[in-house]
């Protein structure tokens, strides 16, 4: 790889790597961490955009997978019961924004993350 092809990646993503990182973001509502997790193992040497958004999606799922875990528990005290769909929509929603910030070629930062894997 050129100097010149890894400084154009570091100032606009190609439209493989923005794809890629809308399909990551996407797949967070359906199937949690797993897909944000193949991508970030598979494609973080291939591209900075591709690494740090798919990092992005896979720290934001591994919060909503605790979120999850602690609505789930919490159905013992019945609020649980409004805590389950609630995160579940958070989940949705935020994942629409980046998947739509991606496919622009946008850096997004989801703004309730824990940033556990840096």
């Amino acid at each position: 790889m050129s100097i010149e092809t890894t400084e154009s990646n570091n100032l606009m993503p190609s439209n493989d790597d923005k794809n890629i990182v809308t399909v990551t973001h996407l797949g967070g509502t359906v199937f949690s961490f797993i897909p944000a997790l193949i991508v970030w193992i598979l494609k973080k040497d291939d591209s900075t955009y591709i690494a740090d958004q798919s990092k992005e999606a896979l720290n934001f799922q591994i919060t909503m997978l605790i979120a999850q875990s602690i609505a789930g528990i919490l159905v013992w005290v019945l609020i649980g019961f409004f805590l389950v769909p609630f995160v579940w929509m958070i989940n949705v929603v935020f994942c629409i924004i980046a998947a739509i910030s991606s496919s622009k070629g946008e850096t997004y930062r989801y703004p309730v993350c824990l940033r556990l894997i840096n």
